[in-house]
């Protein structure tokens, strides 16, 4: 249906800009005589398709207007909700109709596009959102105070349509919602983009004061800060927290004066998705102090309020939102950051306006935005590393990736950390195209120096708030005998292979106790990925297998040392993965170096060499993924063991 597909378009338009709409807000409809199509609560304007559309008839929707309802909210709500999935056209899909569904009804345009845009909540959530209203657009738009949404609001929006109808003997088609948005109404998608100009062009216009949004560096500070609070605000399962600094966020924590601007909510949606107050941080001078302020406000908070704060300002050091999962971490962080702009842009038209505690105790237990709320948040149940995040060196490719992939199946937020730029984001992005509730990032990363290993776990930390396993996977081998192993070529591998890992336990076990600290009984995990070459000696690979050794050493000793902070440290030794590029290769893998090197007596071709190492498996192929995955996930989830070299090669190798 041609109209339908202009429905989504303008949907996608808005939905997809972040100026007019945030997450799951705002809704689009389109009827005709019949029917109307209305967005349905849950899903998105951004990716919204025909599917994304509950179907009602407009008679049965009609009744919704006369019908009298209890007085009670809680029944009055349970009644109307009920009522509109009466009026479903197709019951059997379970769309859950936008609660707004009414208001479009009662506007007489096909075309209805309800969005929440920073530029227009500059003037409805002023102090005199009213008289700024009329000055800027005198009796072309329809003002409406603010109301508790859900049906109130519905007759409210209704009696104020018909008021304006008698007065101007016309049908309003900008509709402004005090302390909400705006509906904008029309025959055509055309019409409602030129009306949604024209508005922001008026604010914009009478605008003099705008928020700076120019990133400032996050101080690597956060690193011996964020990892404390999110153990102080993980329960059971462990919360993502990203940190995020920029001119505006410096101007409203730099006091608790500049803060009060910010802290408390203007419209439902941030109440939705950030609670209804953020914490603020002062005492950020030094970490030690920092934390224990944030411990006591933290218990104070979940006192006062019953629940904790998703929404912490750091003084100087940045804004953090804090999450049960990454995309809802970041939502929050979006909303938040438009409550800052809000906030400063109404100093342009006599300053803000805050809801009451009357209207956010409403919306904050309103069981249609805790529907909405628990749909964000999606679900995770069944996966094994659930909302974990995971740091995987050498994963852009090889085992790396295929445990990187696994681990984003399962739930983990992955850093993917490699030396390989182009490969790294482009695995990266196709981890993060499969729309998880979890995420994926690539952090450039050399193994072997100190400063980019550390440099790793701070763009961690800033991206997720802390970790909970690192599985040192990165690693190099050339082969040769000692007549041809040049120095040169030996200490590299040994710096890759041997160095490396003890630069990655030792900076990310920082962390690692850090949080132990704030949360005695939580366990997290360093996990070597060594080699089958690791449990005995390899002929003409000594580097390799030196460093290997070695690394089953430095395991040992670790887990001696960091499991009284509930840090378990292991390794896990693959047979060969024929697949990878560490063998399969065509220029310079193991088949052509084993080749060329003579390892393999008699082998004429890289077909010989793969033969002859197959032979040598009595499972009868090399090495996967998949094989190692399910070493990895036993680690992680057992609590008892520590310092162990798990072998995974087929039958190659086995322990005395």
């Amino acid at each position: 249906m041609e109209n339908i597909k202009k429905l989504i378009e303008i949907s996608q338009f808005y939905g997809k800009d972040k100026d007019y709409v945030i997450a799951g807000g705002g809704n689009t409809s389109y009827k005709d005589d019949k029917f109307i199509w209305v967005k349905a609560s849950g899903t998105t304007l951004a990716t919204i398709n025909e599917n994304g559309f509950a179907v009602l008839e407009r008679e049965k929707l009609k009744l919704l207007a006369t019908k009298k309802y209890s007085d009670n909210s809680d029944e009055r709500e349970n009644q109307v909700k009920t009522d509109l999935f009466r009026a479903s056209v197709y019951p059997e899909l379970n769309l859950r109709p936008s609660v707004e569904t009414s208001m479009h009804e009662i506007i007489n345009y096909s075309f209805v596009v309800h969005t929440h845009p920073t530029l227009v909540n500059a003037i409805m959530c002023c102090v005199d959102a009213e008289g700024q209203t009329r000055r800027l657009f005198g009796n072309d738009v329809l003002y409406v105070p603010y109301t508790d949404p859900g049906y109130v609001l519905f007759k409210k929006v209704e009696s104020a349509i018909i008021d304006y109808r008698q007065k101007f003997n016309r049908e309003p088609q900008i509709i402004f919602l005090q302390n909400h948005g705006i509906f904008v109404a029309a025959n055509s998608i055309d019409e409602i983009k030129t009306l949604y100009t024209k508005v922001t062009d008026t604010v914009k216009a009478n605008i003099k004061v705008a928020p700076d949004m120019a990133p400032i560096a996050v101080n690597e500070k956060i690193k011996e800060i964020v990892p404390a609070i999110r153990m102080l605000l993980t329960d059971d399962a462990p919360k993502t927290a990203i940190t995020t600094n920029n001119e505006l966020v410096k101007f409203f924590s730099e006091n608790a004066e500049s803060f009060d601007k910010i802290s408390l909510p203007f419209s439902p949606d941030i109440i939705v998705y950030c609670k209804a107050r953020a914490l603020f941080i002062e005492n950020t001078a030094h970490p030690e102090t920092a934390i224990i302020e944030a411990s006591e406000k933290i218990e104070a908070y979940k006192d006062t309020y019953g629940y904790a704060p998703k929404v912490i300002i750091l003084k100087y050091l940045g804004l953090v939102t804090i999450e049960d999962n990454y995309q809802s971490a970041k939502i929050a962080q979006d909303v938040f950051l438009d409550l800052m702009k809000i906030s400063l842009l109404t100093e342009n038209f006599g300053g803000p306006k805050f809801m009451n505690e009357r209207e956010i105790s409403f919306i904050d237990n309103w069981e249609v935005e805790n529907y909405r709320r628990a749909v964000s948040k999606g679900q995770s149940a069944g996966n094994r590393v659930a909302n974990k995040t995971i740091i995987v060196t050498g994963g852009a490719q090889g085992f790396g990736a295929g445990i990187a992939d696994d681990l984003m199946l399962n739930g983990a937020n992955v850093v993917v950390a490699d030396l390989n730029e182009v490969k790294g984001e482009e695995f990266v992005a196709e981890l993060n195209a499969k729309g998880k509730k979890n995420h994926a990032a690539f952090v450039k990363a050399d193994v072997s120096n100190p400063d980019s290993v550390k440099n790793l776990i701070f763009k961690t930390v800033k991206r997720f708030g802390g970790l909970d396993a690192f599985i040192s996977n990165a690693g190099i081998l050339r082969a040769g005998g000692l007549d041809e192993m040049t120095p040169e070529t030996f200490e590299l591998m040994t710096k890759v292979n041997y160095n490396a890992y003890f630069l990655c336990a030792k900076y990310a076990s920082e962390v690692l106790r850090l949080q132990s600290k704030f949360k005695a009984n939580y366990f997290t995990d360093i996990i070597q990925i060594n080699s089958k070459s690791g449990l005995k000696g390899s002929n003409k690979n000594f580097a390799y297998a030196g460093g290997k050794f070695g690394g089953i050493g430095l395991t040992q000793s670790f887990a001696l040392e960091l499991m009284p902070y509930k840090i378990k440290v292991n390794s896990i030794c693959p047979g060969n993965f024929f697949d990878g590029p560490l063998w399969s290769d065509p220029n310079n893998g193991l088949f052509v170096q084993y080749l060329h090197a003579g390892k393999v007596p008699g082998a004429k071709t890289i077909a010989d060499v793969k033969a002859f190492y197959e032979k040598q498996v009595p499972a009868g192929r090399g090495c996967e993924p998949k094989d190692v995955m399910r070493a990895i996930y036993y680690i992680i989830e057992q609590e008892y063991e520590t310092g162990q070299a798990v072998p995974v090669t087929g039958g190659q190798n086995m322990l005395n």
